[in-house]
């Protein structure tokens, strides 16, 4: 199973939500090989609930994952900013996802934030995976954490954006983390658009199609982590891809539009 850890539903969070954008980064991401890949959605995004809605009417859940008619799996998740400067990652049940999502809702301000600690005992009463998102990237300090309370976590996450702007230091630090904290590190794009999908995946031995399979394998070290050749290119044209479709939605253009009408040509 090649499964992408850490991607988004969306170009960037203060944009609407536009199901033609996500179907299209959907069919992009079956393209690419993934068989698997864990929607981690700001949590502070717009219309999160939205995309969830329209992800459960256009697919079939098989275990904890939703399964699209391209066969692509989806395991639902949210990405959340804690008080101290860093992102975590939390993965489980549809409706487990959009009930935290809702209970963040007085957290979503940037000075709002739930502490770590905080964060992890409202995670503690449901059945998600949680784990540190690109733990060593500028601003996050999730790191410098007492170690009971970084012993919470389950993964980590090592990021293909880090990985492609320094490699080594991204996996040092990194692999370093994970073994201090006798947690898995498994890796994400951290894609918001369909180039950098593929720059980096987790490669599963066995299929999972529930948290706690995924939980297992993971624990069992029965994967290992492929990073793409082209990573580095993949991310530094995703980032250009962004902020151009960015400057076309804020100029009063259709990007969308753009992406798809090229796709069908």
């Amino acid at each position: 199973m090649r499964l992408d850890f850490h991607t988004h539903g969306k170009l960037a969070k203060k944009l609407p939500f536009s199901t033609a954008y996500t179907d299209w980064l959907f069919d992009e991401a079956h393209r690419a090989g993934l068989d698997a890949l864990c929607l981690t959605e700001h949590f502070n995004t717009l219309q999160f609930d939205e995309l969830y809605g329209y992800l459960s009417s256009v697919s079939r859940p098989v275990g904890d994952v939703l399964e699209l008619s391209n066969g692509l799996r989806v395991f639902p998740g949210m990405e959340t900013d804690v008080a101290e400067g860093g992102h975590i990652l939390s993965i489980g049940p549809v409706e487990a996802i959009l009930e935290l999502n809702r209970r963040l809702e007085p957290y979503k301000e940037k000075g709002c934030f739930l502490p770590f600690a905080r964060l992890m005992d409202l995670f503690d009463q449901y059945p998600v995976l949680v784990g540190c998102g690109h733990p060593y990237r500028a601003g996050g300090h999730v790191p410098e954490l007492p170690q009971e309370q970084l012993g919470r976590l389950s993964f980590l996450d090592l990021n293909g954006k880090d990985l492609a702007l320094d490699r080594a230091r991204t996996e040092e630090l990194t692999y370093a983390l994970g073994q201090r904290l006798g947690i898995p590190v498994v890796s994400g794009s951290d894609t918001h658009q369909a180039v950098q999908y593929g720059c980096v995946t987790t490669v599963f031995e066995r299929p999972c199609t529930s948290v706690a399979a995924l939980r297992t394998e993971m624990e069992a070290g029965r994967y290992e982590i492929q990073l793409s050749d082209t990573a580095e290119a993949q991310v530094r044209t995703a980032s250009l891809l962004k902020r151009s479709l960015k400057e076309i939605h804020a100029l009063g253009g259709d990007y969308v539009s753009i992406l798809t009408s090229q796709a069908i040509a």
